[in-house]
């Protein structure tokens, strides 16, 4: 019986599948059809994604006001300050005049922002009010500040007024020392008392100290004053274990720390002074107490071993340090109060240089504590300090946006940038009237200039200029474009042939 089979032979091609599925010389996705279309629909995707790519990629730059922050940086603000002098002495008063006009010639940069103007009256009070300041000749044995009013005993020199005038009015000098130890404007300071023993294992340790009466008596009338100018936070802590960085130089009867020591006192590493996370300037005030095997410790003023007679210094725009040597200490552990008051003293003297608070010039009395000539001043500098501030800033977020192309430019930065050039405007109109106003605009543009400077968004290109980008995104793109554009050019290439060779057997007998 001959035998039957259900199976179809393999040499016989299905009647429903292309004949390249069974070919496997030609499989079917080498077709040229099939692969050009592979080709085309990657490229396809590619192109589709290319509006996506853009949007996501491309960054808001919105323009600034260029001319008007570079018009602004042509024009220097000039505060006026008016003088009368209280007499009916015209040729006394050109006197005055002439010596005023030569100090400003042989130091301007001293004077610089500053518009002294000066004229004689009979009653100045009566004629310019209290916003003027006044020249008054009394039967006073010395010179006397009283609010605005100068008083000096009759027949004093011209050279003498004005040589005083001029330490009231401009008591900052040009020189660079001045301005790195005074604290650069900021409109929150926080003020922290430390008190560091050095060793409390070693014995005899202090654990607390009144300062709350001290706080009172030496530092808060300070704040009051400044209070238009700053506001201030107080913390206090005590610590028990503040190591030196260095080993105090051994004397006969005490130990030294020389000039040299005193650059590197703070211990950075091992002292805990700020206990606050808020973003506030810190004015540190340390009391140290050194170990009772290092006493007493005492401040050398050269390397000759001498000793200065003061036990304090000033660490440039960071604080101001005491050391204290007890020669008692209650069984409490508590420091005695005029020891306390007496550190503090220092303290509060230190306060003021931080903060830029000219002393009085020598032979001047004040019946208060922080003259409005004192006050003034310091209104006045940190008045020019923020409106120079200002431009500085504002011109460099000018020159980095014109520099960094793909920077971008949001609507809160141009907003800022707007607002501080306002501010400065108001400025600029207040200065002739009132100087309180001309500090509070200048304090307002500072603010906005800098929150514009380090916005997030700028800061972030900044950091990651173009080149960076291109090192980044170049081996990832390279490695899945190349292939394609190779693949796209040899079709590109077998398709001309193509159609070449089918014109020539078209055109062929």
């Amino acid at each position: 019986m001959p035998s039957t089979s259900s199976s179809s032979s393999p040499s016989t091609p299905s009647p429903d599948l292309p004949a390249t599925l069974h070919d496997p010389k030609s499989p079917f996705y080498q077709q040229v059809s099939l692969r050009r279309a592979i080709i085309a629909s990657y490229w396809t995707i590619i192109l589709l994604a290319v509006p996506l790519w853009w949007y996501t990629t491309s960054i808001e730059r919105l323009a600034l006001p260029s001319g008007r922050v570079q018009q602004l940086a042509q024009h220097s603000l000039e505060l006026p300050v008016s003088i009368c002098v209280e007499g009916p002495r015209i040729p006394f008063i050109d006197k005055i005049q002439v010596q005023l006009s030569k100090q400003i010639s042989q130091d301007p940069q001293r004077w610089k922002g500053i518009a002294p103007r000066l004229f004689g009256s009979t009653d100045c009070e009566k004629s310019s009010g209290n916003k003027v300041y006044s020249v008054k000749f009394t039967s006073t044995t010395g010179t006397s500040i009283h609010h605005r009013q100068l008083h000096f005993p009759p027949n004093t020199a011209p050279s003498t007024i004005v040589e005083v005038l001029s330490s009231l009015l401009v008591p900052y000098s040009s020189s660079r020392d001045s301005k790195h130890r005074i604290v650069q404007y900021a409109p929150h300071y926080r003020l922290a008392f430390s008190l560091l023993n050095e060793d409390a294992a070693a014995g005899d340790v202090v654990k607390d100290w009144n300062i709350q009466a001290e706080l009172r008596n030496y530092i808060n009338p300070i704040t009051r004053r400044l209070g238009a100018l700053h506001n201030f936070t107080v913390e206090s802590q005590v610590q028990f274990h503040a190591p030196l960085a260095f080993p105090p130089r051994p004397l006969d009867h005490s130990w030294g720390i020389t000039p040299a020591d005193l650059t590197v006192f703070v211990n950075s590493a091992e002292w805990t002074l700020s206990s606050s996370s808020s973003n506030d300037p810190v004015l540190h005030f340390i009391l140290f107490i050194p170990s009772a095997e290092r006493r007493p410790l005492v401040i050398l003023t050269d390397t000759e071993g001498t000793v200065s007679p003061s036990s304090a210094f000033l660490v440039p725009q960071w604080g101001g340090i005491v050391i204290h040597n007890p020669t008692s200490i209650s069984s409490s552990g508590t420091l005695p109060d005029h020891d306390v008051s007496t550190v503090f003293a220092a303290f509060a003297t230190q306060f003021q240089s931080l903060l830029g608070v000219a002393a009085l010039p020598r032979g001047v009395h004040a019946p208060e504590g922080l003259s409005a000539w004192q006050l003034d001043a310091l209104t006045r500098r940190r008045t020019l300090e923020n409106a120079q501030g200002s431009q500085d800033t504002l011109a460099s977020i000018v020159k980095l946006v014109d520099q960094i192309e793909n920077m971008p430019v949001g609507a809160d930065v141009r907003d800022d940038v707007e607002d501080a050039l306002a501010a400065l405007q108001d400025m600029r109109d207040a200065a002739p009237v009132s100087l309180a106003q001309a500090f509070a605009r200048s304090a307002t543009a500072l603010g906005l200039a800098s929150r514009a400077f380090f916005n997030p968004g700028m800061l972030a290109l900044l950091y990651f200029p173009a080149e960076h980008t291109y090192a980044v995104y170049t081996p990832l793109f390279a490695s899945a474009l190349i292939p394609l554009v190779v693949a796209a050019l040899r079709e590109f290439m077998a398709w001309k042939r193509e159609r070449r060779e089918a014109a020539l057997m078209k055109a062929a007998p």
